[in-house]
């Protein structure tokens, strides 16, 4: 009988026994045994946030046996800003001005009416908040069914976004992003106006509706938890700049 292949590569093997921070160049390192970690591209890891700089140093001190990138996501995000963002973060602005374009706030359900008021109460007023502090109107569809949305409004989002330079932030805001499916809330999150945990819970509204009727299963929930780890990633980011 054949044998099955893991297509998974090993994780290396816990090299270093101390983990520090301390002043480096452009901000500050992550010291393994004293020598400064480097970023996949092989770039000096600089961390402007002593308490972004914190954390990172926390995920490498909580490996055990093996390094396993899974468990750092304020590492993998900060990797990510050095490596890719630092550079020209306007690309990455410019995405995340894109989802105002379909956001998911934007789009309602037709029925249960249930439903239909809770996406009224919980989504409205980040609608109502987006207006009063970035001077945007957006128009709501229910369904799927692409709505275009005012010019103006999209202009307005993009300016508010162009106020925002520092990578690690962009970064962040593009996380947050892609996992709630809402540019309006990534703003929201920026701003102060509402928790990392509101936000999640703000995005996940339909998900968490029909765990409410069906049930979840266990590799969902699984995921899920995956995914609010890298929320609390971006927002201790977003917190700190």
């Amino acid at each position: 009988m054949s044998q099955s292949i893991d297509p998974r590569p090993e994780l290396p093997k816990r090299f270093y026994a101390g983990v520090a921070v301390a002043e480096g160049e452009g901000g500050h390192a992550i010291l393994l045994d004293g020598r400064p970690v480097k970023t996949p591209a092989r770039r000096p890891l600089a961390i402007r946030s002593r308490a972004v700089a914190d954390a990172v140093a926390a995920e490498w001190d909580a490996q055990q046996e093996r390094i396993d990138p899974a468990t750092m996501p304020v590492t993998r995000l900060v990797n990510t800003v050095v490596d890719a963002i630092a550079d020209d973060p306007a690309p990455v602005r410019d995405d995340v001005a894109r989802y105002a374009e379909t956001d998911l706030l934007f789009y309602r359900a037709a029925d249960p009416a249930r439903l239909v008021e809770r996406q009224r109460e919980r989504w409205d007023p980040i609608l109502e908040w987006a207006h009063r502090s970035i001077g945007a109107r957006f128009l709501l569809a229910e369904g799927v069914m692409h709505v275009a949305q005012p010019e103006p409004s999209l202009r307005a989002v993009a300016a508010r976004l162009a106020a925002i330079d520092d990578p690690f932030a962009v970064a962040a805001m593009h996380q947050v992003t892609t996992l709630t499916g809402s540019a309006l809330l990534a703003l929201a999150l920026a701003d102060g106006h509402v928790s990392a945990e509101e936000a999640w819970s703000l995005a996940h509204l339909d998900e968490d509706w029909n765990i409410e009727q069906w049930g979840a299963d266990a590799e969902t929930e699984a995921r899920r938890q995956l995914r609010w780890e890298e929320m609390q990633a971006a927002a201790l980011v977003l917190a700190a700049r």
